[in-house]
C-alpha cells in the first residue's frame, strides 16, 4: 500500500525566493503594498499564483491588531426581509478590505449569547447584530470586550455601543393608524413570536386602545404558518375585517388561507405585512406593507464599524432611519399592483 501523500503549505520564503526577491520585501508587497515599486508587486503576486501561498491573516492580525473580519449574527438567513441588509453590509465591508462572517440565532436567546462568546473570542473589528442584544450578560460582556458594536433592524436610547434602525412601536401604531383611517372595527394581529414582532404588536393595540385578537406563530414565520394564523384568527373573530402581520410572509399565507375559504382580499378581508419584501408588489393581490431601508441600515453599520477602526470615530451613536407604508390592493382594490 502506498503512504499517503503530504503536501507543504507554501510559505513566504517561497514566495520570496520564486520572485527573486528579500523575505522583507515580499511581506511589505503582501502586507503594505503602496512602499513597493509596481514592477516588485507583480513579480511578488506571479511568485503567490505559482507557490500557491495563503496568507496567515491571523499572523498579521496579531502584528496589527486587526482581524479583517467583521462578525454580522442573524436571527435566521431565510427570513427575507433581512437579506438587503447583509448584502449591503458585505459590499461596503468588502469595499474597505474587511471580510463578513455570519452567524444566526434562530431566535434563541440563548443561542445568542453563545454565538456572540464564539464571535468576541475570534476578537472581530467590530460586531453587526440584527436587532438589539437581549441578554444582559453579553451586553455587558461586549462592552468589556472593546469591539465596536452596531445594533440594528431596532432602536434603543441605551445601546451597547452604536445603533441603526427604527423603532418597532411605531411602526405597529402607524399600521393602527392607517386601519382606523379605513374604519375598520373587527381587527386582528398575526404575529411572529420574536421580541421585535411583538413590539410592533403592542404598538399596534396601544393606538387601538383595546385589546386586539392575536394569533402568535413561532419565527421565522413562513406561508404555511400564515394560513395557520389566520384559521386561528377566525375561530376567535368570525367577524374579522383586517389583519395585521407581522412580516410579508406571514401576510401572504393569511392572503392565500382567506382566498382558500372564499374570501375575497381586500373586499371582505384586508391585510397588511411588513418588511417590503421582493414578491410583495408583485403577488395577486399586491400586499400593503412598511417599508424599511434594508440596505441603508447595511451600509450605515458597516460604515460606523470602518470608521471607527481607522481612528475616526463619531459623536453620534443612534440613527433612526425611519419606515414608510406602502399601500398595495391587499388593502385597497384601487392601489396600483
Amino acid at each position: 500500500m502506498n503512504a499517503p501523500l503530504h503536501f507543504k503549505a507554501a510559505t513566504l520564503h517561497d514566495v520570496a525566493k520564486a520572485a527573486g526577491v528579500s523575505l522583507i520585501t515580499a511581506s511589505r508587497a503582501l502586507s503594505n503594498p503602496g512602499v513597493v515599486s509596481e514592477k516588485t508587486k507583480a513579480k511578488v503576486q506571479a511568485a503567490v499564483e505559482a507557490t500557491g501561498y495563503i496568507p496567515n491573516m491571523l499572523a498579521g492580525g496579531l502584528k496589527s491588531k486587526r482581524s479583517l473580519m467583521v462578525a454580522g449574527i442573524v436571527p435566521a438567513l431565510s427570513v427575507s426581509q433581512f437579506l438587503p441588509t447583509v448584502q449591503s453590509l458585505t459590499t461596503t465591508l468588502a469595499a474597505a478590505g474587511y471580510q463578513l462572517l455570519l452567524g444566526q440565532t434562530a431566535y434563541d436567546p440563548e443561542r445568542e449569547e453563545a454565538v456572540l462568546n464564539t464571535m468576541i473570542g475570534r476578537q472581530p473589528d467590530g460586531i453587526v447584530m440584527t436587532g438589539l442584544v437581549q441578554s444582559q450578560r453579553a451586553r455587558d460582556r461586549l462592552r468589556r470586550s472593546g469591539i465596536p458594536v452596531v445594533e440594528t433592524w431596532d432602536l434603543s436610547d441605551r445601546p451597547i455601543d452604536m445603533v441603526v434602525g427604527f423603532s418597532h412601536l411605531k411602526v405597529g401604531s402607524a399600521v393602527a393608524g392607517y386601519f382606523l383611517s379605513k374604519g375598520w372595527e373587527e381587527v386582528g394581529v398575526a404575529t411572529g413570536s420574536d421580541h421585535r414582532a411583538q413590539l410592533r404588536r403592542e404598538g399596534f393595540v396601544a393606538t387601538m386602545g383595546r385589546d386586539i385578537p392575536t394569533a402568535v406563530v413561532p419565527a421565522p414565520s413562513s406561508l404555511e404558518l400564515g394560513r395557520r394564523a389566520l384559521a386561528d384568527l377566525l375561530a376567535k373573530a368570525p367577524k374579522l375585517r383586517a389583519v395585521c402581520c407581522s412580516s410579508d410572509t406571514l401576510a401572504q399565507g393569511v392572503v392565500v388561507e382567506a382566498q382558500v375559504r372564499g374570501l375575497r382580499v381586500p373586499e371582505d378581508l384586508a391585510v397588511c405585512g411588513f418588511g417590503n419584501a421582493d414578491f410583495g408588489a408583485h403577488t395577486a393581490p399586491s400586499v400593503t406593507t412598511v417599508h424599511v431601508d434594508g440596505p441603508e441600515i447595511g451600509r450605515l453599520a458597516a460604515q460606523l464599524i470602518i470608521d471607527r477602526c481607522s481612528g475616526r470615530p463619531g459623536a453620534q451613536k443612534v440613527f433612526d432611519l425611519g419606515f414608510r407604508m406602502i399601500e398595495r390592493q391587499s388593502t385597497c382594490a384601487s392601489a396600483p399592483a
